[in-house]
């Protein structure tokens, strides 16, 4: 297997996770609590992984800038699922990011790529963003998911250069876990009325396996940007949305619709395409 290949899968395992971490970030009462338990979680277990892996010493800046993103982007995931619903959010932040890193990577920094690869980055956001058919969103919930979908880019490119710039990606990764589970705690009293105790007992289950799960999708996603292209690779995580459609039909009970079977057909043939 190519080192193409095997960062693809990578990405790919990581979107079915990052979907499901999302629904159990959802179900939770305090959206922002429950995704900061979930860092906080995933710090803790980084935590004693760190005495295996050398210091990033070439990556500090890159470490504080991704860390920075990471807790603006917990914040406006959090606001994004208070004020709409995942079924509205989801597409339109995960559909915008493939898009902005695109545009990024490729149009401003010049990155490499082929008309074949551009061509699945552009069906796997727009299908994405077909999924919006027949959903209600307000401006708000638009404008929310659009920012959550910048910060998804931008921590996406942060984070490629940080694992990039260290002789062992696994140090970067779990030293940014370590930090954004210390920030979020941190932060945690700015942006909720309620207390931790009684959240902890109340869902600290779901949000401790949400942690062990967050873990998996961003430290398997920045791995796999180690290994190759960061649009087509940040592009093919988002094949994450087939499963949050699964998940919403078979335990929400919504839907199956044509627009939504064209969608997936959108999402699978880009990423046919990327992976060609």
């Amino acid at each position: 297997m190519s080192a193409f290949s095997f960062a693809a899968l990578l990405m790919i395992v990581s979107g079915s996770l990052h979907a499901t971490v999302n629904a159990m970030i959802k179900s939770g009462g305090d959206r922002y609590l429950h995704a900061a338990l979930m860092s906080f979680v995933s710090g803790m277990i980084a935590l004693p992984l760190l005495f295996f892996v050398p210091l990033p010493s070439d990556a500090w800046g890159w470490l504080a800038i991704a860390t920075v993103l990471h807790l603006i982007y917990f914040i406006l995931l959090a606001r994004t699922l208070d004020k709409g619903q995942l079924s509205a959010a989801y597409p339109i932040y995960r559909g915008s990011a493939p898009f902005l890193t695109a545009l990024v990577t490729i149009g401003l920094l010049g990155d490499a790529t082929t008309l074949s690869a551009l061509a699945g980055i552009a069906l796997i956001g727009g299908g994405i963003l077909l999924m919006l058919q027949g959903r209600h969103a307000s401006r708000e919930v638009v404008l929310l998911s659009l920012a959550t979908g910048a910060m998804t880019a931008a921590y996406t490119i942060v984070g490629a250069q940080g694992v990039r710039a260290v002789a062992n990606p696994l140090s970067f990764i779990l030293w940014l876990f370590l930090l954004m589970g210390i920030g979020n705690m941190i932060l945690l009293p700015r942006f909720t009325s309620n207390r931790l105790g009684e959240a902890v007992r109340a869902y600290g289950g779901s949000a401790a396996l949400a942690g062990l799960l967050s873990l998996g999708t961003f430290g398997l996603a920045l791995y796999a940007l180690s290994l190759g292209p960061i649009a087509e690779l940040a592009a093919l995580r988002e094949t994450g949305m087939v499963t949050a459609t699964v998940i919403s039909i078979t335990v929400l009970g919504e839907r199956v619709t044509i627009s939504r079977i064209v969608a997936i057909s959108a999402i699978l043939v880009g990423a046919l395409l990327i992976l060609l």
